[in-house]
């Protein structure tokens, strides 16, 4: 009796711990129901009370004074004070110090003096600003052209770029969604704005603005515009505002597509790990197992790579100053990226930013980074985006009815499976996996990206409806 009484014990026992895991288990990772947002805060320097708004779009020119240009060009002709790189480390150690002096030596004698020919690029797209809840926002506004809008369905798409991006990651990419072609039977009405506290963009004045605000401010944008609803394509920062604006205001999006499809999401971790052990069955095929696998090797990469993600987390004014106070400094942290964003073959290469890139298009980056003193209110995102107010919101576990396209390049940050994503997007209507390219898509490879945004398109089947 007594060893009956013990076993009951221990049946008992247990199975208060397996249903209490079971409803743990079952909190964790059920879905959420879409949070009440607000979609109107103000932002803007002093109080509301006497914000007076303006809904005006105004022209937008890049004329930056020849004394700016001539200033830069003093910074950059003082004396480095380097330190040599390791004996037989090339970028190991983050960017080199040879390939750095080669770099300001050429963004000084050789950029400099075509800065007329750069400013002139930047001006060859249509470019605008309005307010939109306080800020001033910077976009670039391309309509489809004369005989594209004869010729094909043409639909409102907002591009949203990252960081340490711009609006400049688009100017190859945005002339072929707007012009006539016979790849597609679609053509787009381009909006591509810089994000709220990048470019030509004002920055928040208070705590607070996150990546559900910065959609909120997006999405304002294109109503401001006249598109109740759009696609939206984005990468980096772009993917995860483009997801929160796909789950905050669905009646506004036509269709979601990234190229860079992550989820954090506990049941999302959950699968990942799970799916680590029989990758081939969660994957379309066993050449795309390295894209997502093995998932510890994926997260050691990570965090040996995120040491900058932490500190702008965590103390975005300090990584700020130094770099608004030195254009050499700003060089340095930014180039190191985009070298560690080509791929793993030629991350060590000295020619791998004007192979991968173009030192031209690359250096018109940092020159935004630079004209506009953007780099700490840039840096402030990140850690508004890790805050409690913004965890709280929980959205990569709130759906998304919203057709959704992904595209995986190669050597990307590791994306999450189908089987992870439909999580969030059970309407998945287009998944790619690319044996090539990296974080910088619209750069790198805009043909590419822009096949496959048409792609996602067609899948949707609209068949040449217009946009209500």
């Amino acid at each position: 009796m007594k060893c009956l009484i013990v076993f009951g014990l221990i049946v008992a026992v247990f199975g208060a711990f397996a249903g209490y895991g079971y409803v743990v288990f079952t909190d964790l990772t059920k879905p959420l129901p879409k949070p009440e947002f607000k979609d109107n805060t103000f932002w803007g320097p002093g109080d509301v009370k006497d914000y007076v708004p303006d809904e005006k779009i105004y022209e937008f020119k890049l004329q930056v004074p020849q004394a700016e240009i001539d200033d830069l060009r003093k910074e950059l002709n003082r004396t480095l004070k380097l330190t040599e790189p390791l004996d037989g480390i090339a970028f190991e150690y983050g960017f080199n110090t040879y390939a750095l002096e080669q770099f300001v030596d050429y963004w000084r004698d050789k950029y400099l003096t075509k800065w007329d020919e750069r400013q002139a690029l930047f001006n060859s797209l249509k470019q605008y600003t309005t307010e939109i809840q306080g800020l001033n926002i910077h976009y670039i506004h391309e309509k489809a052209s004369e005989e594209a809008q004869a010729k094909k369905h043409v639909y409102p798409l907002l591009l949203l770029h990252g960081w340490p991006g711009s609006v400049r990651e688009f100017y190859d990419f945005i002339p072929m969604l707007t012009k006539e072609t016979n790849i597609t039977d679609y053509a787009f009405e381009v909006v591509a704005p810089s994000l709220v506290g990048y470019g030509w963009s004002d920055a928040a004045t208070r705590p607070g603005f996150n990546a559900a605000e910065m959609a909120t401010v997006m999405r304002n944008l294109m109503l401001r515009l006249g598109h109740k609803k759009f696609f939206v394509q984005g990468g980096d920062w772009g993917s995860i505002i483009g997801s929160n604006l796909a789950t905050l205001y669905p009646e506004n999006v036509i269709g979601y597509h990234s190229n860079m499809c992550v989820l954090h999401s506990p049941l999302a971790i959950l699968k990942g790990i799970y799916a680590s052990f029989y990758p081939e069955k969660y994957l379309p095929s066993r050449f795309f197992v390295d894209h997502h696998f093995p998932v510890w090797d994926k997260w050691l990469e990570l965090l040996k790579e995120s040491g900058y993600f932490h500190i702008q987390a965590t103390k975005p004014d300090t990584i700020g100053a130094a770099l608004t106070s030195s254009p050499v400094g700003l060089a340095s942290y930014i180039l190191e990226k985009f070298q560690t964003c080509t791929n793993p073959g030629l991350q060590q290469d000295f020619g791998a930013i004007v192979t991968v890139f173009g030192l031209e298009a690359v250096l018109d980056n940092l020159m935004v980074y630079y004209l506009t003193n953007s780099a700490t209110t840039a840096a402030r995102f990140y850690l508004e985006n890790v805050s409690k107010t913004y965890r709280d919101l929980q959205l990569d576990r709130v759906q998304s009815p919203v057709p959704m396209g992904c595209a995986r390049f190669r050597f990307d940050l590791p994306s999450v499976t189908d089987w992870q994503l439909r999580d969030k997007f059970p309407n998945l209507k287009h998944s790619m996996y690319f044996q090539q390219g990296s974080h910088f898509a619209a750069l790198e490879m805009p043909a590419m990206l822009y096949n496959d945004l048409t792609a996602f398109v067609v899948k949707i089947g609209l068949h040449g409806e217009k946009p209500k």
